[in-house]
């Protein structure tokens, strides 16, 4: 799919009985379903659950199984509490009767305070970049088959700052900076534009936790899947318009990668924060 609203369609719920949701995978390009699509879909059936007066703040989730791309998943909700000022929503994704993912949803009443945040980084501009699909398109020819799955039209638009080296891998610094930015126009409501940054959010994380270790083993070496993602969300945005993501690595270890993510508007303001942890270890022979 290459439109944003292809994408916001292929991922709506259906309600199927109360707080209980069906939703579909699609296909980009990986062999199981992309972690980044049921964060998304599990953060959409907290909010169909949730007082329509209060905004999503945090996500904390774990994928324990991956997701078969040819069956439909069930998305249950479990309504935990609605306080004065909280509510809080868990959420379980279903296959074949077993739960591969899990979620807890927090959702606050606007409440101003206190703010301060961290300053955006001095980086290139997203107008003097290539975006990574177009950057894999120029090598394809020398790319392993099984990497060519991911030359799938996106509908969300990614441009590294520092591209990774596919064919000529060094080592790097565990740190990294991508605009990203929807392809067409999406809609205004702040929960369609959390929905689709959790979406995109599990980009661009593991690769960062691979960049030091670059000249030890070849990336397509490496077997790669969440183990767990947690998310929060600032302040309101819209994907309409670029969003940088700074993304580092301060550890990895016993096979696992450990990721941050800050997410800053072009005028600086941070809107969400990631952190993840993922495996990351070598294939099998």
């Amino acid at each position: 799919m290459e439109k944003i609203s292809e994408l916001i369609e292929s991922m709506a719920l259906e309600q199927i009985e109360e707080d209980i949701y069906r939703g579909y995978p699609h296909d980009i390009g990986a062999l199981h379903v992309f972690g980044g699509q049921v964060l998304s879909q599990s953060l959409d059936a907290a909010i169909l659950t949730a007082p329509a007066d209060r905004f999503a703040h945090s996500m904390h989730a774990y994928f324990i199984l991956p997701g078969d791309l040819g069956k439909p998943i069930v998305y249950q909700v479990d309504r935990v509490r609605d306080g004065g000022s909280f509510s809080t929503r868990r959420v379980k994704a279903i296959q074949n009767g077993k739960d591969i993912f899990i979620t807890a949803v927090s959702f606050q009443l606007d409440q101003p305070g206190l703010d301060h945040q961290i300053e955006i980084p001095d980086v290139v501009g997203p107008q003097e970049l290539q975006s990574d699909q177009d950057l894999l398109q120029m090598y394809k020819d020398q790319l392993p088959a099984s990497f060519k799955r991911f030359l799938l039209p996106r509908p969300i638009e990614f441009r590294p700052v520092d591209p990774l080296n596919f064919i000529l891998p060094e080592k790097q610094e565990p740190l990294r900076y991508v605009w990203i930015k929807a392809k067409g126009e999406v809609p205004p409501e702040l929960t369609i534009n959390q929905r689709l940054l959790a979406y995109a959010s599990d980009y661009n994380l593991l690769t960062t936790a691979i960049q030091p270790h670059q000249h030890e083993v070849n990336f397509f070496q490496l077997q790669l899947a969440s183990l767990d993602h947690a998310m929060w969300f600032h302040r309101p945005f819209t994907m309409n318009d670029w969003l940088l993501y700074a993304v580092d690595s301060p550890s990895a270890s016993g096979s696992r990668g450990f990721t941050r993510g800050s997410l800053f508007q072009r005028d600086g303001t941070l809107v969400a924060s990631v952190v993840q942890e993922g495996l990351m270890r070598r294939k099998r022979s």
